[in-house]
């Protein structure tokens, strides 16, 4: 492990150069303050750094893994990035549970989804621990009577049920090739994300929650004529006439009905921070009855940045130097089985933009969901990591469709590694939480 003084000045390049702000020098960006509130957080906002430590060889990913035929990745593969949508975007019906953000998507390694999630749950089930124990505060406001949180050895044994599922799903799908086209779109009524599915179909735009608890009614006063987004300071910038003018301009081919309102999307994100984003209001101009509110929907275009694998593994396949935007429109279209009927990339003011809708029926899966429980902890953490590993395979398979290389690649080396991958990410876990501490003593000697 690297000494403190170097360790500290290789966390201070590489968020300088991604984010474009030093944490040793004021004014300190918003982005690098969150993550230096818990370690989970910084995982969350450092994939710059965690693809550095890959190639440097602080995260050591074993030989073989390394050896499996390249396919699309999900780039930022972290366990609040998995949750529940409708398939197609807000056009469709059908909720599923799967990767939902795309943004660092890229051709790449599937070890590197996989190390970067079991990572993930480490810091999740510690932080959990930590809201119990006090030592990182209760964002959520839980009332923590009666709970229990993941312990160290039960995250690792939900770090080898996530490798037996990729690993059982790859198995599955030599077998009989069209299981490839699958989705995880139910579970048992026991089952940790059973409440969440159901949550997620009562939003959709045919649901019995859509009007109150949808990404429409979430976002947008519904009361009003013609509709417009809510008035929130924190979330939403109103645009001058000007600006607000070349916007809807410039993006209205991708929308398929009027533009009702537009605004600037403020504090989103975590790894993403500090990126522009505009939110649209779309639909008819005029709405009749409460039903036609199912015709109406949210378009984000987010300014894109490079796949953070990229600048440390920049020629590892030609695909990847298509336009940031371009890149994660191609890749999230292989990976869905049904992708977003709104998806696509444009170039506005000097930067490329993804512009996507916002689902509905959108429903993440927070650490405290999976890693808190008041009983047998463990079995929902483990189920949860059993349903991620089986979706990270099916995204995985899809990259490649004229072959099963890939998937018997998979099958043929990975139990020979598994406990060599879990040692890594449980050491890389410990260095994370070290690196968290060390951001806080740079933002407090900036200060």
């Amino acid at each position: 492990m690297a000494t403190q003084v170097s360790r500290s000045a290789v966390i201070r390049a590489e968020l300088a150069r991604t984010d474009h702000c030093d944490p040793a020098q004021l004014p300190a960006l918003a982005k690098h303050q969150k993550m230096a509130q818990q370690p989970f957080r910084f995982l969350r906002g450092s994939a710059g750094l965690f693809y550095l430590d890959i190639k440097t060889g602080v995260l050591a990913i074993p030989a073989a893994l390394q050896q499996w035929p390249l396919t699309t990745v999900v780039g930022d593969c972290h366990l609040s990035n998995f949750g529940f949508f409708t398939e197609e975007g807000s056009s469709g019906e059908r909720v599923i549970f799967a990767p939902n953000d795309f943004d660092d998507a890229c051709v790449g390694q599937a070890s590197w989804d996989l190390s970067r999630f079991m990572v993930s749950l480490l810091l999740a089930a510690d932080y959990c621990r930590g809201v119990l124990s006090g030592a990182y505060p209760n964002e959520e406001g839980l009332v923590l009577d009666g709970l229990q949180a993941a312990t160290e050895a039960q995250a690792a044994a939900a770090l080898h049920a996530f490798l037996n599922a990729y690993r059982q799903q790859c198995k599955a799908i030599v077998a009989e090739p069209e299981l490839r086209y699958s989705a995880l779109d139910d579970f048992p009524k026991s089952h940790v994300l059973k409440p969440l599915l159901k949550k997620a179909i009562k939003r959709s735009a045919k649901g019995d929650d859509f009007l109150r608890k949808s990404t429409l009614a979430k976002l947008a006063d519904l009361s009003v004529q013609p509709l417009q987004f809510k008035q929130d300071a924190r979330k939403f910038t109103r645009l001058p006439a000007e600006e607000y003018q070349a916007v809807s301009h410039s993006f209205r081919p991708y929308l398929n009905d009027h533009i009702l309102d537009l605004v600037s999307r403020q504090g989103a994100g975590t790894g993403s921070l500090n990126m522009k984003r505009y939110y649209f209001l779309v639909g008819p101009a005029a709405i009749e009855s409460e039903d036609d509110f199912s015709l109406c929907h949210v378009v984000e275009a987010k300014q894109q940045r490079d796949a953070a694998p990229l600048y440390h593994f920049p020629e590892l396949s030609p695909v990847n130097r298509l336009n940031a935007a371009h890149l994660t429109v191609d890749c999230q279209r292989q990976m869905q089985r049904r992708p977003d009927l709104v998806l696509d990339e444009h170039y506005f003011n000097g930067a490329h933009f993804l512009v996507r809708s916002l689902h509905h029926a959108n429903v993440d899966v927070d650490p405290e969901t999976v890693c808190l429980g008041e009983v047998d902890v463990a079995a929902q953490l483990r189920d949860y990591a059993t349903a991620c590993g089986q979706a990270l395979a099916l995204c995985h398979s899809r990259g490649d469709r004229r072959s099963f290389r890939f998937e018997q690649a998979v099958v043929d080396s990975l139990p020979e590694v598994a406990a060599q991958l879990v040692e890594s990410c449980q050491a890389y876990a410990r260095q994370q939480a070290e690196d968290c501490r060390l951001l806080q003593q740079l933002l407090a000697e900036a200060h």
